[in-house]
């Protein structure tokens, strides 16, 4: 096995625990909706989405799910793919790669098990909220601007 795919795969392992695990302490924790204060602008606050990123698609009637569970296997196989076919020495793009592939399974699992994702870290300001997220969440974020570091830094050296 290619070191890429390995050390993608192992992050994407990793962060698919972690998440399954915060999820499941969240669940067993917390009541749904009730805020407890961790850090002085981060709450835990067990909530359930049934959409996709920010809530959308949440007050759909119910079909939402399956086409979010048909994207998130789509997504999953391609970035699979994505991973096996880098050539050795892209370690920033098979951990961006990893890091989006670990929190895609992680939502996946949920949004099959539960119909919704786990969502639990409430970071506030004021009044002001940001939604509700999760590690699989984060873990995407970060993947993704791995990725995009990645394409800047080929763009980069090609010019």
């Amino acid at each position: 096995m290619r070191s890429g795919l390995r050390f993608g795969l192992l992050l994407g392992l990793t962060v698919l625990v972690v998440d399954q695990a915060s999820k499941w302490l969240a669940f067993n924790s917390l009541s749904p909706y009730t805020p407890e204060a961790l850090l002085p602008l981060v709450n835990l606050t067990l909530a359930f989405n049934t959409g996709a990123a920010f809530s959308f698609l949440a007050d759909a009637t119910g079909w939402q799910r399956w086409l979010l569970i048909g994207v998130a296997v789509a997504v999953s196989l391609y970035l699979l793919h994505w991973l096996r076919s880098l050539a050795g020495g892209r370690r920033l793009e098979a951990a961006g790669l990893g890091l989006i592939l670990g929190g895609a399974v992680g939502n996946l699992i949920d949004r099959v098990r539960l119909g919704a994702v786990i969502d639990f870290i409430d970071v506030h300001y004021g009044g002001w909220h940001w939604p509700a997220f999760n590690v699989a969440d984060a873990a995407i974020t970060v993947g993704v601007v791995m990725i995009l570091l990645t394409a800047w830094l080929d763009w980069r050296r090609a010019r």
